[in-house]
């Protein structure tokens, strides 16, 4: 439709707005539901349903047009084309069963209104989306006031967005919305393709009144109202390029030349021919004032014969535009008989053809507005918790492609990192030029061996060490002294007894019951003695080896190693020169250390934010081309990173040749022995501290098990003596009883004296006054007339294969494997109980450095002074040297 602006002021002001196709009223709303609904769950469908409502109020307002405003028009075709994008890779609408096949868009055509196409797909819906705005943008240009200056610069931006619109149609949806059956010429990709040729030729005659508003010079408004981009066009005869041209040519296309208005043609037909008219008057002025009669006299010739050729064909164009063309016919006219008669009477100059000029120049001062980004909805949310299986396997295989970039370019800045690490190492850089300014350094590694014996002590921490083994030897011996004792005094009681009474004392003897707690403490007693042996190994290697061991005690241990010391003589005196070249290349090598860690975190950050599933969502065309794009932009690193890895290897050579004229002006080998003899030196000393602190560290792992079973038993002999002395206050009453003629009926209810085997009910009358052999008959404590009996054990955490104490002897298997030169200790044969049946917990609450023997009261049990975590492994045999 043909339009004419707000200003009159000149006669080529008349330009061409476009209408906006119109539609059917649709329901979307329902049909995304449902299909949410049936293939995701209906509790995602209650979560989008602000989503869903937003769609449904963009249709609604497409086709009734509440607000008819071209910028609210505008902005509401932006936001539903986006969420048309984003309803594309998500909801498939086809006549296929399994799809949305109940939607149906229909659209008129805009230029024949009784046209309409009906579609099964939503690529006609964007189509027509996306023609509706270049059409709006186009009538926002047409409705400004293009006699101001602003309301020039804002049609120019109008029209050029609409041609940027038209342009993204023909591009990207016109041909998928030409597919099919029922379809308009308006979608076409002849069509829109005029109509953005039409839209810059508009944008480009504002400028055109802007520089003529400015006053600009004839030759500058000769290129522009000759702009062409796009190289010339024939046209009956005459080579143009004007954007009026373009677009003239397309409608003189078949499908489209019976489908526009005829005001339509004569308007572009006419503007085609007014500006290369008026671009050969403006030109033939600047011709003027050079004196070049010749040429003028052509280019007004061509201009005046084209406008003389348009006004034949002038049917149906607006009367501004025929005013225009006379007035501008009669300034050539005019300039042409006064510049004919000036050759013929001075310059006499031979006027070439036309056809013979060299086409004007031209150049553009417009291009279209890019609608990528304005269209771009990978940063809408709408939908976003909907991701099809498509879009998931894309996305994967788009993340395996990044993470094989990430990947091999990570492996190369860590391989150039490795090198560099190699290749100074090789050339003992930089240690050796610390070394010469006297910050010596260990290696790593024996660093940190030399600070963890530091830490614990060190060698003159072992003395004190080797004082608590003593200490613990000590607290042992007491505590099987103590249990000797208590097996000892009960049996020396027994004796006297059984001389006082005789035959009647028919208890077993002490020494039939507590042969096996007498055998137990016999073997710990060994296990004593072997532990003191190997005590007066450890000390006797502590002495021996305290020279070695003392460069451990160097604070700090850098001080140990040898120095690097100028030369005494120096010919030339150039060492300086020689240590400052290599350090600035060294700095530089550093550098680029740090060039690659911050290009590793770089490519680390931007696969962090390399987030491509909304580009995915709303990619209609392949993904290999989306891929293609969006690695691209790891190309730039890619390329940082090769820079990079090439530096180095340059300067690494350099450095190399620096390093060999250090090394001989310096003596560096020399240096380098006495320091690898120093390092033997200490690396000697850790080992032999190590393997001394390992013996002590056995040692008190020894004592502290053994004083454990020690104090064990001790309980179980407490036990027996205390069981022992109830029997004998009971027999002695008894005695005294017989002695005095009391009867054994008497006493029948009181209970008898013979010794049942283990767990038999007590009731049974005692049939015998023979002693029991087997110590299992001694009752328990806690029967009144039951001697006393230990439990019987099972495998035991932490002593599992020691017989149990009353069984027969056995004597116990030597030692599996023997001890390393380095573990001298024997382990305790013992026996822990599965439960405390006696005593305390094994060690309640102890914190002191080793055991006190004199803190102990007498008669009480020392308290272990060591908790080792966790069971003890049991111990077969005795310690063998």
């Amino acid at each position: 439709m043909a339009g004419q602006s707000s200003s009159t002021s000149t006669a080529t002001n008349i330009m061409l707005a476009i209408h906006e196709k119109k539609t059917t009223p649709l329901d979307l709303y329902r049909p995304l539901r449902n299909y949410i609904s049936m293939f995701y769950s209906e509790r995602e469908a209650q979560n989008l349903e602000d989503d869903l409502q937003t769609v449904k109020q963009y249709r609604s307002d497409l086709e009734r047009q509440p607000d008819p405003s071209p910028t609210s028009r505008r902005d509401l075709l932006q936001k539903y084309f986006k969420a048309l994008c984003l309803i594309e890779t998500r909801f498939p609408i086809s006549p296929d069963s399994d799809h949305i096949n109940t939607v149906t868009f229909v659209w008129y055509d805009a230029f024949k209104q009784k046209q309409k196409a009906s579609q099964q797909n939503i690529h006609l819906e964007k189509a027509a989306v996306l023609f509706n705005l270049g059409a709006v943008y186009s009538q926002m240009g047409l409705s400004f006031d293009r006699a101001t200056v602003e309301g020039r610069r804002q049609a120019i931006h109008a029209f050029i967005a609409a041609a940027g619109s038209f342009a993204f149609l023909r591009d990207n949806a016109a041909t998928k919305a030409s597919m099919g059956t029922s379809t308009t010429i308006d979608l076409s990709v002849e069509c829109v393709g005029m109509l953005e040729r039409l839209m810059l030729a508009q944008a480009q005659e504002c400028v055109f009144e802007n520089t003529i508003a400015k006053g600009s010079t004839p030759g500058v408004c000769a290129k522009i109202s000759r702009q062409c981009p796009g190289g010339e066009f024939a046209w009956k005869f005459l080579r143009v390029g004007l954007y009026y041209e373009e677009a003239l040519a397309a409608l003189n296309v078949a499908s489209l030349k019976d489908h526009f208005d005829k005001g339509w043609i004569a308007h572009v037909q006419l503007k085609a021919a007014l500006f290369y008219a008026e671009a050969c008057y403006r030109y033939s002025l600047e011709l003027h004032e050079k004196e070049e009669i010749a040429e003028e006299i052509a280019r007004l010739k061509s201009g005046s014969s084209t406008l003389a050729e348009v006004k034949k064909s002038s049917r149906g164009a607006a009367a501004q535009i025929l005013d225009a063309i006379s007035k501008l016919e009669a300034n050539i006219n005019r300039n042409l008989d006064r510049a004919v008669k000036e050759n013929d009477r001075v310059y006499l100059m031979r006027v070439p053809s036309p056809s013979s000029l060299p086409p004007l120049q031209a150049f553009s001062m417009v291009k279209i507005m890019p609608m990528n980004e304005v269209l771009d909805a990978s940063k809408e949310k709408m939908f976003a918790s909907l991701v099809p299986d498509s879009s998931a396997k894309a996305l994967s295989r788009y993340t395996e492609m990044v993470d094989d970039i990430i990947r091999t370019q990570a492996e190369k800045l860590q391989q150039g990192s490795e090198l560099t690490r190699v290749r100074l190492k090789e050339m003992d850089l930089p240690d050796s030029i610390l070394s010469l300014e006297g910050n010596y350094t260990l290696p790593t590694d024996l660093k940190e061996d030399v600070e963890a014996v530091q830490i614990s002590g060190g060698p003159a921490g072992l003395e004190a060490e080797l004082q608590q083994l003593m200490d613990l030897r000590r607290v042992n011996h007491e505590l099987l002294v103590q249990t000797e004792e208590l097996l000892q005094k009960e049996a020396t009681e027994d004796a006297q007894f059984r001389s006082q009474f005789g035959t009647r004392w028919t208890r077993p003897q002490s020494s039939t019951l507590t042969k096996n707690l007498q055998d137990r403490l016999n073997r710990f007693a060994a296990n004593l003695k072997q532990a003191a042996d190997s005590d007066a190994r450890i000390e006797r290697s502590v002495r021996d080896h305290s020279a070695l061991m003392a460069i451990l005690d160097r604070r700090p241990i850098e001080s140990a190693l040898p120095t690097l010391a100028r030369p005494i003589m120096s010919l030339d005196a150039n060492e300086d020169a020689i240590v400052g070249a290599l350090k600035q290349s060294l700095r530089q090598l550093e550098t680029l250390g740090a060039q690659r860690a911050g290009l590793e975190d770089m490519l680390k950050e931007m696969k962090r934010k390399d987030d491509v599933l909304p580009k995915l969502m709303t990619s209609t065309g392949s993904y290999e081309d989306l891929f293609r794009k969006e690695i691209a932009k790891y190309d730039p690193i890619r390329e940082d990173i090769a820079q990079n890895i090439e530096a180095q290897e340059q300067l690494l050579l350099q450095i190399q040749a620096q390093n060999e004229e250090f090394s001989a002006v310096f003596n560096l080998e020399d240096y380098k022995a006495s320091r690898e003899k120093c390092y033997k030196q200490i690396q000697a000393a850790i080992a032999k501290y190590r393997e001394i602190k390992e013996n002590i560290n056995e040692g008190l792992k020894f004592y502290v098990t053994l004083q454990d079973a020690i104090t064990n038993i001790k309980q179980q002999c407490s036990d027996f003596v205390m069981t022992r002395n109830i029997q004998c206050r009971e027999m002695i009453e008894d005695v005294q009883r017989q002695m005095a003629g009391l009867s054994f009926q008497d006493r029948k209810n009181t209970g008898s004296y013979s010794y049942p085997a283990v767990n038999q009910p007590h009731q049974t009358p005692r049939s015998s006054s023979q002693p029991p052999s087997d110590p299992q008959n001694v009752p328990h404590p806690r029967s009144q007339t039951s001697y006393y009996q230990p439990h019987e054990q099972s495998t035991m955490p932490a002593y599992a294969h020691h017989p149990s104490p009353y069984t027969a002897p056995q004597q116990p298997p030597p030692y599996h494997i023997p001890p390393a030169p380095g573990a001298p200790y024997p382990p305790p044969q013992v026996q822990q109980p599965t439960s405390q049946e006696y005593g305390q917990p094994a060690y309640p609450g102890w914190r002191g450095p080793y055991y006190n023997a004199h803190g102990q009261q007498s008669g009480s049990l020392p308290r272990p002074p060591y908790t080792i975590p966790g069971p003890y492994p049991p111990h077969q045999g005795y310690y063998k040297q």
